[in-house]
Parts: structure tokens; C-alpha cells; sequence
């Protein structure tokens, strides 16, 4: 049947064709309200302008469809109801990865697939940019988001994505296999061309049109999400949030934004019906069929809702403007704060380094003081080493003077001579003798005792050149940490120069000097004149 619509509004059936397809009947539109009404009302000549054919289809053994041809260049039109549904979701069941009970899978080869993305890469598509910025924030890894798929997945108040079920017709007027039923199709895959364009906040990453059931259908699963959340990731999913960007604010109790939304939807998808031919039937509503009058009140309303559509937009990129101007000011406000704390890092760095040019003199002169510690403790060394040479020298004239005192004559006492009394013995022999010896004893005496304090006293002084050699060897290790200290914070000096030039760091440094002594000026008492004098 919709093969042969353009043929039917070029009037160039042939003959055996509206024999078995086609019934014409000529009726005065100005009498006629509807396609059906055409059963009733009486044939009566029709005025020019005003013609109103009424084209009854099907065989003997088709079901009879009913169309309507109003006024010049107008078209067939006949009606049908629209269902609008959540769906739950399943995408198993959308691609056919399952066969349901419902489904006949010998026409499952029929099924559209206007879309169809893996909903994990969309994930990462929409949020992944968010997610890093949200976490580089955290300073805690605990309110890190690992990942953003995952935490919807186990969230209580939103889906991972949502689905509407939409239908043109029934099963007793839109079945599979019928002209009403391929003419639907061809709408639901406008509708849904449209409804991507239409609704940018709401992802579509799966559009399924299923021939293999009772009535064509159509599932559009989708992810809404909304940006420029102040809180938690800026851009997050929020069915709520989502709607309301596209411009539906929650009014009364049953006004809510998504069931505007869906009235909204249901409208545009009926005037995509009506470019198809199709009117919708509202049940229970008695809404008469339109005319081409009230068709075209409706486009105009249309397009009146499409610039309020477009105000809304241009408000919310206003806002969206003001919003970056507000993350702009902020930007600026953390670079400024960035380049203070690196004003503040370079005037310390400069600092640290004039200090790193004070302690090398510092340690220069240090070392050269302890050069010349060295030389004189060698030399002291030397003389210590003369002076325990002397005293085993001396120590060895006494061990020789020692043995004199056992071999030498001088040093005997003779044998008394005959005829020599014990008296003048004892004066002239042994009493001498003794004398000489007692002042012998008394002189090597004293030369031992001098020769214990002397070696008391290099040994002592060994000590204490020992320590001062401990402490000039800690502090030349000390010195050491501090140089390399001191030449780590050069080469983080050298690194900031390298990135941001030195004319430029040495102004930075310039500045701050010049700040610090401004404020050290500020500081100093102002000395008050007495102008009276």
C-alpha cells in the first residue's frame, strides 16, 4: 500500500489496479469532517477546491484501510493512536541477543537498527573528562571516583541509562505485514532522526525498530545527563536535570518535567504522522480530524514553540557564558595565585642562593684554615716524634750510665790497703764514693721525673690534637651536607630560570627585593620634626 501512495496522488492508477486496490469516490469536502464521516454523508456535487476522495484499499481477503485526500495538494491521511512507554531496559532483548516468547525469529532479520553504541565507550565519552578534573580536586583518595560507570550502576536514584517504548497504532490496525504498518515505520525512523536532533541532553546510543513482533515498534534508549554541576562532577547523569535543559520546569502536581516532556514528544511525534498521512487519534478525547486550516495552525504553533524553544536556548547559552566567565575569573584568580607562589619560591630560592654564595666563601676559608690546621699539627707531629726520640735516646745513655755504674773503675769501691785503719778507709775511700753516688742518684732522678712530666705532657697533647682533628673532620662533613644542600636548591634555581627565562625570574626577584625593603621602610619608626623650633 505505501508503495502505491505517490501513484494514488498522481491519479495514475491503471485500471486492473483499482479494481483490486482501489475504490474512488468524489465527495464536497464542505460537508465532510473526517475520513470516516465519508461512510455517511450523501455524495453531492463538489465545488472546485473543495474536492474530498475518499480511497478505500485491500481485497477480498485484505483488511480494508480508509483514507482521506483533502483539498488540493493535501494527501491520504488515516488514524492512529500513539503509545509513549518506559521501557526497562533490556538491551539483550533490543539487539536480539535473546529470543522472548512474543518474538517470531523468522522476521527478526527485519528489525531496523537506526543506532547502536557499546554503553561503556558512551560512559567514557560523556564523563570521562569530568571525572579526571573531579578527582585531581580530591586531596583525599577515598572521595576519588574510580569509575563513573560503576558508581551509577549501584546508585539508588539514577539508571545507567533510561528507554521509551514508542508505537504508532495497534496490532488490529497497524499489524506487521500491513501498508499502515510500513508507513509507521517510515515515521517512527523520522521521529527518531528528529528526536536526536531535538534533544541533545539525552544521549541516544541504541535505536531499535522491532518487525518481528505484532506491531512495529521502536526502543530508544538513551543517557541524560547535565553540565556544569557545581557539585559533586560537573557533568553527571540527571534524568531531571536533563529535561529541564531542554527547556520543561516542573508546574502543578502532575506538570512534572518529564510528563511535559512526554506530551511535548507526543506532539512532535503526531506531526511527524501527519507528514506520513497518519492523524493521531486521541482516545477519549472526541478531538475532531483536522483540516488543512487547523494543519496549518499547528505548524504555525509549532514554529512558535521551536523560537520559544530557541529563546530558551539562547538563554541557557547565556548562562552557560556566564557561567565560564565565572570559572574564567576563577582560573585567573588561582593563576595569580600561582604566579604569587612562585614569586614567593623564587625570592626564596634567591635568598637561598645569595646564602649559597656567603658559605662557599664561608667553606673556602674554612678550608683553608684547615689546611693550614694540618700543616701545623704535622709539624707538631714531627716534633713529638723528636721529642720521643730523645727520650729513648736518653733512655738508653741511662741503661749505658746504668752499666758504667757496674764496670767502671771510678765507680768501685777499692780494696782497702794494708795498714789502712777502717776510719781513713771510710773517709777518704767510701764516704767520697757514696757522696758521689747519692749526687748522681738525685740528678738521674730529677731527669726521670722531668722526662714522666714531659711525656705526661706530649701524651695529652696527642689527645687533644686527636679531638680537634675529630671535630675538624665532623665539621668539614657538615660542611659537605650543606653544600650539597645548597646545590640542590641552585639547581631548582636553575630549573625556574630554564622555564620561565632568567630576565624574567630575575625580575621576579627584583620585585621582591624591592617589596621587602618597600616594607622594612614601612616598618621603620618615622622620625617626627618639631617645625616650632
Amino acid at each position: 500500500m505505501v508503495n502505491n501512495m505517490s501513484r494514488i496522488r498522481d491519479y495514475s492508477l491503471s485500471g486492473e489496479e483499482r479494481k483490486t486496490r482501489l475504490r474512488v469516490c468524489i465527495f464536497d469536502a464542505a460537508g465532510v469532517k473526517s475520513a470516516f464521516a465519508l461512510l455517511l454523508t450523501k455524495v453531492t456535487k463538489p465545488s472546485l477546491g473543495n474536492l474530498l476522495i475518499c480511497a478505500v484499499s485491500g481485497t477480498s481477503t485484505d483488511k480494508k484501510e480508509v483514507y482521506a485526500y483533502i483539498g488540493k495538494g493535501g494527501r491520504f491521511q488515516m488514524e492512529r493512536t500513539i503509545s509513549f512507554m518506559n521501557g526497562e531496559g533490556s538491551l539483550g532483548h533490543n539487539t536480539r541477543a535473546f529470543i522472548a516468547a512474543n518474538v517470531d525469529a523468522d522476521r527478526t532479520k527485519d528489525n531496523i537498527t537506526l543506532v547502536h553504541e557499546d554503553l561503556k565507550k558512551v560512559y567514557h565519552k560523556l564523563f570521562d573528562d569530568s571525572l579526571k578534573k573531579y578527582n585531581a580536586k580530591q586531596k583525599r583518595k577515598d572521595r576519588q571516583i574510580k569509575n563513573y560507570y560503576d558508581k551509577i550502576s549501584r546508585s539508588k536514584q539514577e539508571k545507567l541509562f533510561y528507554e521509551v517504548i514508542v508505537q504508532i497504532g495497534n496490532r488490529d490496525d497497524t499489524g506487521v505485514g500491513s501498508a499502515a504498518a510500513d508507513t509507521a515505520v517510515k515515521a517512527l525512523q523520522d521521529y527518531v532522526e528528529l528526536f536526536i536532533r531535538r534533544n541533545p541532553q539525552l544521549y541516544v546510543f541504541g535505536a531499535y525498530i522491532h518487525m518481528d513482533e505484532e506491531t512495529p515498534h521502536v526502543h530508544i534508549d538513551f543517557v541524560p545527563y547535565t553540565t556544569g554541576s557545581r557539585r559533586g562532577i560537573d557533568t553527571r547523569v540527571s534524568l531531571k536535570q536533563a529535561v529541564s535543559a531542554l527547556g520543561f520546569k516542573g508546574g502543578a502536581r502532575r506538570e512534572t518535567e518529564l510528563n511535559q516532556w512526554v506530551a511535548y514528544e507526543k506532539e512532535q511525534l503526531a506531526a511527524v504522522m501527519l507528514e506520513h498521512g497518519i492523524e493521531w487519534e486521541k482516545k477519549g478525547t472526541h478531538e475532531k480530524h483536522l483540516s488543512v486550516l487547523d494543519f496549518e495552525k499547528k505548524e504555525r504553533a509549532k514554529e512558535v514553540a521551536e523560537l520559544e524553544q530557541s529563546i530558551s536556548d539562547g538563554k541557557e547559552r547565556l548562562s552557560d557564558i556566564q557561567i565560564q566567565h565565572r570559572k574564567a575569573v576563577q582560573e585567573t584568580e588561582q593563576i595569580r595565585q600561582k604566579g604569587e607562589a612562585i614569586r614567593q619560591e623564587v625570592s626564596e630560592l634567591s635568598e637561598i642562593s645569595d646564602l649559597l654564595k656567603e658559605q662557599a666563601t664561608t667553606l673556602a676559608e674554612d678550608k683553608k684554615k684547615l689546611l693550614s690546621d694540618n700543616v701545623k699539627l704535622e709539624k707538631q707531629q714531627k716534633k713529638l716524634q723528636q721529642d720521643i726520640e730523645k727520650m729513648v735516646q736518653s733512655k738508653a745513655v741511662m741503661e749505658r750510665n746504668i752499666h758504667a755504674y757496674d764496670e767502671d773503675e771510678k765507680w768501685q769501691l777499692p780494696e782497702p790497703a794494708a795498714l789502712v785503719s777502717a776510719k781513713a778507709y771510710k773517709d777518704k775511700k767510701a764516704f767520697p764514693l757514696v757522696e758521689k753516688l747519692k749526687e748522681t742518684i738525685k740528678a738521674l732522678t730529677i731527669k726521670c721525673v722531668q722526662l714522666a712530666e714531659q711525656g705526661k705532657k706530649l701524651k695529652e697533647k696527642v689527645t687533644r690534637q686527636e679531638q680537634q682533628i675529630s671535630r675538624l673532620t665532623d665539621k668539614v662533613m657538615e660542611q659537605s651536607d650543606i653544600i650539597d644542600r645548597l646545590q640542590e636548591k641552585t639547581e631548582d634555581l636553575g630549573r625556574l630560570e630554564r622555564y620561565f627565562g632568567r630576565e624574567q625570574v630575575q625580575s621576579i626577584v627584583e620585585r621582591s627585593k624591592a617589596l621587602e625593603w618597600a616594607e622594612k621602610e614601612n616598618k621603620r619608626p618615622k622620625r617626627v620634626f618639631d617645625m616650632s623650633r
